[in-house]
Parts: C-alpha cells; structure tokens; sequence
C-alpha cells in the first residue's frame, strides 16, 4: 500500500512557505521477511540536511532502532554526511534534495538515497585530507560505516548517492 502525506509547515524546524511531500509505504511483504520505506524531499539547506537526519532516526524507531541503537546511530551519520554533500556540492539554485530509505527485514539492511540536482558523481575512493583540512571527511565516513555505497546518474538529471548499513536485531520479532 502506497500513500502519499502533505506535512503541514509548523514548529521551528520547517522551511517556511514550503509544504514537504513525504511518501510512506506500510511494511510490505518481500522475500523472507519485510520492507519498509519512505521518501521525502528536503530543502538544499543546513537547516534541510538536519532535518533529513532527525526524519531518519524517528522512522528507524518506528523500525524497531530506538534513537541511541549503534544501528540508528550509524545510519544517522551516513544520513548527515550524504544530506550535507547534497547541500555543499550538490545544490542547484530552487532544488530540493530526495533522501529515500528502505529496510528489508530478510537482509536486515536499511538502503539510504540521497539525490540531487548536480551530475557530478563524487569520487569513488575518496581519500582521507590532509589534518589541518577543515572538511572532506564525509565520505571517508560513509566508506567505513556503510557495508558498501556507491553514485549513479539520475534520470533525467542529477545523480543518486547510496549507502547500505546492515542493522543488529532488534527486540521485535527478530527483525
């Protein structure tokens, strides 16, 4: 079952003047277990890309990751890093950036997404900087928490950066 949500513009944390569009997909059944998923755009924003993670971690928790779980934990910082990569070097003047994440029970392995407008695919062995560089670290990050990432052109523009983190079980059945 597929629905799509209009979030009403409310609390300090919104972008004014902006409704976000978020789709939520009720857990479905899939091979040896479920998958759940949502999608939501964001704004190109420090403000968009926190958001982006405090989005995350609240869906990881209706998932069974309570906030302060290595697994909630660990998506969260991949979350932040893509978010603000999106935001720094993927932003295009009024466009949104897409975060999209799905959690297969059979694999226990949550897939975050994370599209933007810009079809620069970021370097696929990103190296550490130099120690007094005050940033590029990010996907050095995502490099050693994520089981695997990678970028792909997105149609018709921009491109997709991914990232799949393997989950500990959790109290709920197992999943």
């Amino acid at each position: 079952m597929l629905r799509t949500v209009t979030v009403p513009d409310n609390g300090p944390e919104r972008e004014p003047d902006r409704a976000q569009h978020a789709e939520v997909r009720e857990p479905e059944a899939c091979e040896g277990g479920q998958r759940s998923f949502f999608s939501r755009q964001f704004p190109s924003t420090a403000r968009g890309a926190r958001l982006a993670r405090r989005v995350t971690v609240r869906h990881l928790d209706q998932w069974g990751f309570p906030p302060m779980s290595d697994t909630s934990c660990t998506v969260a910082l991949v979350v932040a890093e893509l978010a603000a990569n999106a935001v720094r070097h993927g932003r295009v003047r009024s466009r949104n950036f897409l975060l999209s994440a799905t959690y297969e029970t059979s694999v226990r392995r949550i897939r975050v997404e994370v599209s933007d407008a810009c079809p620069e695919l970021p370097p696929v062995d990103p190296s550490s900087p130099a120690g007094d560089e005050e940033s590029g670290r990010g996907l050095v990050l995502v490099d050693v928490l994520a089981a695997r990432w990678g970028a792909v052109p997105r149609t018709p523009f921009g491109k997709t950066v991914w990232a799949e983190c393997d989950t500990e079980p959790t109290a709920f059945g197992g999943r």
